[in-house]
C-alpha cells in the first residue's frame, strides 16, 4: 500500500518532524510505502502529482489546517492531531489500512461512493478539534512576527537603553526617519532595531485574525480577517479583538460560500463579491459593536497583569509551569504558550514576566531528562540515553518535545516529576522578576532578558527538582522478580515498566 501524509504543528519546529519520522518508521515496519510532506516552519516540499495519483490513502497528523487539502480529495483520509502520530504511529497506519480497504473510488464525473454497509468510516475531527486547528493556524503564522519583532525590540533596548522607547516626535526618531542615521552611534542602532521590531509587532493582530479566517474559509476570507484584525488594533481591542475578528470573518465567508448565485456571478464571487461583503460586515461589527467592549476587557486584562505581584504572581507562575510540562507541546502546553505570546503585544511588564516564566518552565522537561540519563544511566535504556544526549540541545532551545520519548515510555513517573520541576521554575521566574520579549530561543536569548540571572536560576532549580524526582520514582520499586527459568538458573530481574 502507498501512503501519503502531511504533518504540521503550530510552531512547525519539533512535532512536525517527529511525527513524520514516527509515521515513516511505522509504515516501513508494516511493509508499506509512505511519503510525508512536512508543513513546518522551514517550508515544505509538496507531494508531486504522481505521488498523489499513486497513493491509496492519506494521513493528516496536524494541529493546524493542512495547506492545499483539496489535493487529497480523491483519497480516503485519516485525520488526527500531530501528537497521536508521535506516540501511536503504528495505530495510525492501521487506521489508514482500514480506510483504504473500505474506500470505493468514485467513477469519473460521479459523486463519491458511500462507505460500504457494515464498514466503519474513519472518524473525522470534531468541532472542538476544528476550532483548535483554526486558532493554531493563526497562532503559527503569528509566531515568526513575534520572534523577529521581540528579538529586535530586545536588541534595541540592549543597545540603546530605555531612551529608545520614546514618542515618535523624539529627535532620535526624527533623525533616523529624515535620513540622518548615524552609523557610529550605538543608540541610533538601538533605536533602529526598536523601530523595526515595533513595525513587526504591528502585524501581530491582523495576521492572527487573517489566518484564522483563512483556515476556516480559504483565501476569500483573508481580506475581512486582516481588515478586522487591523480595526481591532485601531479600536484598542487588541489580541482578543483579533480572535473575534478572525472567527467572525471566517464564519461569515463560510456562510456566503453556501449561497446559490447565478452562473454569471459565480466567477467573481471569490475575488470581488465575497471579499467586499464580508469586509464591510466585519468592519461594521468591529467598529460599531464588538471593538469597544473587547477593548475594555483587554484593558482590564492588561491592568491585571501589570498589577500581579507577590503571592498572585507566584501562583500564576506555578499554574503556567504545570501547564507547560503536562503534555509538552500538546493542547495544554499550547494554551499556556498562546496566553504568554498574546500578552507580548501589550508590552506590559506583567506580560513580559509571564513570557519568561513560560519559556523557563518549557525548558525544564528535556533538560531534566537529559540530566537524569547522566546521573543514573542504569535507569535508562541505551535508546533513552541517546535521546538524553539530544535533549540537552532541545531543552536549551526551548523545545519541550524533547522529553516526549521519556514520558511516552514511563508517563506515571516522568510527567509528575517534570510538572513539579516546571511549577518550581515558573514560580521562581515570576518571583525573581525575569522578563522576556521573545517567544522562543531558550538560552540563546538570555542576554536580551530582564534579570537573566533570575531566569537561569529558575531553570536550574526546576531542572534539579524534576531530575531528583524522576530518579527517585524510577529507583523506588523499579525492579521486580521474574519467575526463574525452568532450568533452575538464578532469578533475574527486569525493570518495571508502566504503559501509557
Amino acid at each position: 500500500m502507498k501512503i501519503v501524509a502531511v504533518t504540521a504543528c503550530p510552531t512547525g519546529i519539533a512535532h512536525t518532524y517527529m511525527a513524520a519520522e514516527a509515521l515513516e518508521a511505522a509504515a516501513e515496519e508494516a511493509g508499506h510505502e509512505i511519503v510525508v510532506e512536512t508543513q513546518g516552519s522551514a517550508g515544505s516540499t509538496p507531494l508531486t502529482a504522481e505521488q498523489l495519483a499513486e497513493a491509496d490513502v492519506a494521513i493528516f497528523a496536524a494541529d493546524v489546517e493542512v495547506r492545499d487539502k483539496d489535493r487529497f480529495a480523491h483519497l480516503p483520509q485519516v485525520s488526527v492531531g500531530v501528537k497521536k502520530a508521535i506516540s501511536g504511529g503504528d495505530l495510525l497506519v492501521a487506521q489508514a489500512e482500514e480506510a483504504a480497504k473500505n474506500h470505493v473510488p468514485a467513477a469519473a464525473g460521479a459523486p463519491a461512493a458511500a462507505t460500504p454497509a457494515g464498514a466503519k468510516a474513519p472518524a473525522g475531527p470534531g468541532a472542538a478539534s476544528k476550532v483548535r486547528a483554526w486558532l493554531m493556524t493563526g497562532v503559527s503564522h503569528v509566531i515568526p512576527f513575534v520572534a523577529a519583532g521581540g528579538l529586535l525590540i530586545a536588541l534595541g533596548f540592549a543597545l540603546g537603553g530605555y531612551q529608545i522607547n520614546l514618542p515618535d516626535d523624539d529627535p532620535l526618531y526624527k533623525t533616523i526617519l529624515d535620513g540622518g542615521f548615524s552609523a557610529g552611534s550605538i543608540t541610533a542602532w538601538g533605536a533602529l532595531a526598536f523601530g523595526i521590531g515595533s513595525a513587526a509587532f504591528n502585524f501581530l493582530v491582523p495576521v492572527l485574525a487573517g489566518y484564522i479566517a483563512y483556515a476556516m474559509a480559504d483565501r476569500p476570507a483573508l481580506v475581512p480577517g486582516f481588515v478586522g484584525g487591523a480595526i481591532a488594533v485601531t479600536t484598542g481591542a487588541g489580541f482578543l479583538g483579533g480572535l473575534v475578528a478572525g472567527f467572525v470573518a471566517g464564519g461569515l465567508v463560510m456562510w456566503i460560500k453556501t449561497w446559490r448565485v447565478p452562473r454569471a456571478l459565480a466567477g467573481i464571487m471569490p475575488v470581488l463579491v465575497i471579499p467586499l461583503l464580508s469586509t464591510a460586515v466585519v468592519g461594521l461589527l468591529m467598529y460599531v459593536i464588538v471593538g469597544r467592549p473587547i477593548a475594555l476587557i483587554t484593558e482590564g486584562l492588561t491592568n491585571w497583569l501589570n498589577g500581579l505581584s507577590g503571592t498572585n504572581a507566584v501562583l500564576l507562575g506555578i499554574l503556567l509551569g504545570l501547564m507547560m510540562c503536562f503534555d509538552m507541546g500538546g493542547p495544554v502546553n499550547k494554551a499556556a504558550y498562546t496566553f504568554a505570546v498574546a500578552g507580548l503585544s501589550t508590552g506590559s511588564e506583567g506580560a513580559l514576566t509571564i513570557m519568561a516564566a513560560v519559556m523557563a518552565a518549557g525548558m525544564v522537561p528535556p533538560l531534566a531528562m537529559a540530566l537524569a540519563t547522566v546521573v543514573r544511566k542504569s535507569l535508562f535504556t541505551e535508546v533513552e540515553r541517546e535521546n538524553g544526549r539530544a535533549a540537552w540541545l532541545l531543552g536549551a532551545s526551548f523545545i519541550s518535545e524533547g522529553a516526549i520519548p521519556f514520558a511516552a515510555a514511563d508517563p506515571f513517573r516522568v510527567i509528575p516529576s517534570i510538572m513539579a520541576g516546571g511549577a518550581v521554575t515558573g514560580a521562581l521566574s515570576m518571583a525573581l522578576g525575569a522578563t522576556l520579549r521573545a517567544p522562543h530561543g531558550g538560552i540563546f536569548v538570555v542576554p536580551l532578558m530582564g534579570n537573566p540571572l533570575g531566569f537561569l536560576v529558575a531553570v536550574v532549580v526546576g531542572t534539579l527538582v524534576a531530575t531528583a524526582l524522576v530518579v527517585a520514582l524510577k529507583t523506588f520499586a523499579r525492579r521486580r522478580p521474574v519467575a526463574a527459568e525452568a532450568t533452575g538458573t538464578e532469578t533475574v530481574t527486569e525493570r518495571e515498566t508502566v504503559s501509557a
